[in-house]
């Protein structure tokens, strides 16, 4: 499992999108980021960062059930 500590980068009202392993999209959804990402002159490491997680999120899917996103019952 990949770290990242962040606790301070992240500004206490800034909104944070979170995708899900089990998440059917994550994957190439993590992809695109890193394309992207890597597009826009971002940081070499954290685009091959990335591509690892997004790895070890399609070995998990080989084991594990995906899905579409769901929405919390709050919503």
């Amino acid at each position: 499992m990949i770290e990242f500590k962040t606790h301070s980068k992240i500004g206490e009202n800034e909104p944070v999108f979170l995708i899900r392993a089990q998440d059917i999209v994550s994957v190439p959804a993590v992809r695109a980021w890193a394309e992207l990402h890597k597009a826009a002159g971002g940081d070499e490491k954290l685009y091959f960062m990335a591509l690892k997680h997004a790895d070890l999120m399609e070995a998990w899917q080989q084991t594990y059930r995906t899905k579409c996103a769901d929405l919390p019952d709050k919503y």
